[in-house]
């Protein structure tokens, strides 16, 4: 080969955006403070503090030299064994140890996931606007990714009979409840509905449910004698219990595909991180009540956004749960990527752009209010009066 000669990258990861969340918090290197402290509302992270409880549970199993080794691909016994029964007591369900693959992370979940159902070539169904860290790892795998629309007027869930007609000719559907970007939770009965028409299609509905300690909505997809055949749930530990950094996620599923993630976690990483699984296996019963007052803490949040907004009228809410708020901005003609540079570089707020999550979202911007305590929502609303646009 000649010198200088240019060696090819993998065309499927070569053509994707550089990290989203990364290319908005630079939009922030142009404010100048004018307004005030910067308003993160851009990456989803808990903005509170882990429990001591827990950071005493980390400190001990990270100083251990037991920790030091490789663990069981598939998570560590006591983890799965608490957090199986903890799944059990939830939903009211038979759901046992060996039906959980511990990852790291959700993100890792959901690519393990897919991997150990949909092929290259394959086509995943996702509904949109959609979570775009899902969409590039479709790519990535040379999976085709097919659409059905949420709209406003529909408060951002899709349609049922929309939908059923796009699973023809795919082999899964990925859908996030509490939605991410728009927040919008699924209520039970729509979750059922969707279940049911997987199942009779032969698709695999692969539900992401990373936010779902913060609704006090539960469906019972796991009561049905057929979930194992259809249903593959995937959660994030490090919302719940405020460790994004430890990267602790995992896969509710039948044995079979629980069988496949661990070839594939064999391959990618071999086990999670395994002080965290021991810290969160040994506290997660004890801190169940402090889990349900951070739910209540997001929930006030949640309702000192909807106030603050109606200072703003012009702002409108598309949608709302859990972490984030979907907002319509007011200014016709600028896409969405223009209006969150200009939040950011005039006003401090650090949001991401409805573009960043799918086509024909320019009007709207993702919101995670969840990020800042109630008294400094309420200062959103002077910062959005200023824009100057």
């Amino acid at each position: 080969m000649l010198a200088g000669t240019r060696v090819n990258l993998n065309p499927a990861v070569d053509r994707l955006s550089p990290p989203l969340i990364p290319a908005a918090a630079a939009w922030l290197d142009n404010y100048n403070g004018a307004c005030g402290p910067i308003m993160d509302l851009s990456q989803a992270v808990p903005g509170y503090s882990p429990p001591e409880l827990l950071l005493q549970a980390l400190a001990r199993a990270s100083s251990s030299p037991a920790m030091c080794s490789y663990g069981p691909i598939e998570g560590e016994s006591a983890l799965r064994t608490v957090y199986a029964s903890h799944l059990a007591q939830s939903y009211q369900a038979s759901i046992g140890a060996h039906h959980t693959h511990i990852t790291s992370g959700c993100n890792q979940a959901f690519v393990a996931a897919v991997m150990a159902v949909a092929c290259h070539g394959d086509t995943v169904l996702m509904v949109s606007p959609y979570y775009f860290n899902h969409e590039s790892t479709l790519a990535m795998l040379g999976v085709a990714t097919r659409y059905t629309p949420c709209d406003a007027g529909n408060g951002f869930l899709p349609d049922i009979n929309q939908l059923a007609d796009a699973l023809d000719g795919v082999c899964a559907l990925a859908i996030v409840s509490p939605n991410n970007p728009t927040g919008a939770v699924y209520p039970p009965a729509l979750l059922q509905q969707i279940f049911e028409v997987c199942l009779e299609k032969g698709v695999w509905l692969i539900l992401d449910e990373t936010y779902r300690d913060f609704t006090d909505r539960r469906h019972s997809l796991f009561a049905s004698n057929h979930w194992q055949d259809s249903l593959i749930q995937l959660y994030s530990f490090s919302k719940s219990f405020c460790i994004p950094g430890h990267r602790l996620g995992a896969v509710t599923a039948g044995t079979r595909v629980i069988g496949a993630v661990s070839k594939i976690m064999d391959n990618l990483q071999i086990c999670a991180p395994r002080a965290a699984q021991v810290a969160v296996a040994e506290t997660l019963e004890p801190l169940a009540e402090w889990r349900e007052d951070n739910a209540t803490e997001i929930a006030k949040r949640a309702s000192a956004m909807r106030a603050t907004l109606t200072r703003v009228p012009s702002w409108q809410l598309g949608a709302m749960g859990a972490y984030f708020a979907y907002l319509r901005h007011p200014f016709e003609g600028r896409c969405s990527i223009e209006v969150a540079q200009q939040l950011a570089g005039q006003l401090g707020i650090s949001c991401l752009p409805g573009e960043f999550f799918g086509q024909g979202q320019s009007q709207y911007l993702r919101i995670a209010f969840a990020n800042i305590d109630a008294p400094t929502i309420a200062g959103l609303a002077d910062r959005l009066q200023s824009i100057d646009l």
